[in-house]
């Protein structure tokens, strides 16, 4: 206020009237400011009051909505735009354990085989853990006596949190706890090798499930598996079960004595093929490198199956000539999984350290044929030799000790991409770029009708 006219003084307050607006106010020494007291100032006054309410209460339901967005960003980031219209993402991510990215690609990429999959999701649930000690966290020491876990019962609930849409990351502690029971070798929170953990996860789930360890009777595993065709079974270590169901298959080992000329036949179940990335291809690196030719899948299967001459570290001991001979080895598949699994050889010891294979390897998403591996393709029909291709397994990095492993899989026609919590929709040429380390392959399903065309 200005031009105020002294009307009264006081010891600590100063009355004085504006000479502009007449408006009587009182000048506070202690305060060091006036104080109005006109009634048309007043009601300014009110009116600055009532707006810097307004600003405070939008400022304050901004940072509430901010929050809510934060709470509630599972469901607003699961929101896509797919052919213009607004559709659930549904995916959960996995959280990282301490270096349990190997474990998160492995798990994401079995979710979404389907037949796979839907056997764990319906099985009956079992509770573990009852009484004094239900509802306890269990912490993974080594000393722990108790024997009382079931890997298919934390695979079960793990796989039925996934694709639930209800969070954005499912942390897999209880699965993980079981996997450090039952499989010392992973034990701790050093990188471990994710081709390594799936064999041992599937090797352990046969095993379990032939014990009925899960609750589940054993007569009612093999009524389950019933249910599956005769002809997709393979028997591993005893009797068949979902996992030798869809990822067994058998192979034949062919020896061949260069002396005597002697043939030795050998029958080989398999839950996956490990192969080679030829040494002519292992200098490209990326697919757009132009020195040199494309390494394929094909190439790394032809490299698999093509006849070789055993070195002389490898010798075959002849039974007719009684003694170790030079021969020749060949596989043929004798017959092929409902979902076949490629694992490219990426890691190679050295005399002092494991090197690591950074070859881009381009491989198909649809119509991988296999018919020219079989040992008899002329008793295959004709599209139970296509696969397409359902998840991939990636590593990052230059060892197998260090890096990092995500997975693409595709999800009813679409592709994924999950960086353990983190799960993003991408496209197939994204995919198609990678350099794959472990492939799952589906069998093609025949039409109705095809084969009568």
């Amino acid at each position: 206020m200005t031009n105020h006219k002294k009307t009264e003084k006081q010891e600590k307050v100063q009355h004085t009237v504006c000479m502009d607006c007449s408006s009587y106010s009182t000048y506070c020494y202690r305060c060091d400011d006036f104080v109005v007291n006109d009634t048309k100032l007043g009601l300014v006054q009110k009116v600055r009051e009532h707006l810097q309410n307004l600003e405070n209460s939008a400022f304050t339901s901004d940072r509430h909505r901010k929050r809510k967005l934060l709470e509630n960003s599972s469901l607003n980031s699961k929101l896509l735009k797919v052919n213009g219209s607004t559709t659930a993402l549904c995916a959960t991510g996995l959280r990282n354990l301490g270096n349990t990215c190997f474990m998160n690609a492995i798990l994401q990429s079995l979710s979404n085989i389907q037949q796979f999959c839907c056997y764990f999701k319906e099985l009956p649930a079992v509770e573990l853990r009852n009484g004094k000690t239900a509802g306890r966290r269990t912490y993974h020491t080594r000393s722990q006596g108790d024997n009382n876990v079931s890997l298919v019962e934390e695979f079960r609930k793990t796989l039925c949190a996934l694709w639930q849409g209800s969070q954005t990351a499912f942390s897999p502690e209880s699965l993980f706890y079981v996997v450090w029971k039952i499989m010392p070798n992973f034990r701790g929170y050093q990188q471990q090798d994710a081709h390594e953990f799936m064999r041992y996860l599937l090797d352990h789930l046969h095993l379990e499930l032939q014990g009925g360890f899960n609750g589940v009777s054993r007569s009612v595993i093999l009524q389950e598996n019933s249910n599956l065709s005769a002809s997709n079974k393979c028997c591993i270590n005893g009797a068949s079960t979902v996992v030798t169901a869809i990822f067994g298959g058998i192979l034949q080992n062919e020896v061949n004595c260069l002396i005597c000329g002697t043939e030795s036949r050998k029958f080989d179940p398999f839950l996956d093929l490990s192969l080679d990335i030829p040494s002519q291809f292992r200098n490209k690196r990326t697919k757009n490198q132009e020195s040199g030719p494309m390494c394929t899948l094909r190439d790394c299967l032809r490299s698999f199956t093509d006849l070789e001459e055993l070195d002389e570290t490898e010798l075959y001991m002849c039974h007719k000539c009684k003694k170790k001979q030079k021969s020749t080895k060949k596989f043929w598949i004798q017959k092929l999984p409902k979902v076949l699994c490629l694992h490219l050889k990426r890691f190679h010891w050295t005399a002092y350290l494991r090197n690591k294979v950074d070859t881009y390897v381009e491989f198909p998403l649809r119509g991988l044929d296999m018919k020219c591996y079989l040992l008899e393709p002329e008793n295959s029909g004709p599209e139970s030799c296509l696969y397409d291709l359902v998840a991939v397994v990636v590593h990052h990095g230059s060892g197998v000790g260090s890096g990092h492993y995500t997975a693409y899989a595709a999800h009813e026609g679409r592709w994924f991409h999950f960086n353990d919590s983190t799960v993003t929709l991408t496209d197939e040429e994204t995919v198609g770029k990678a350099k794959a380390y472990i492939l799952f392959y589906v069998e093609r399903q025949a039409k109705p009708g095809a084969e009568k065309l």
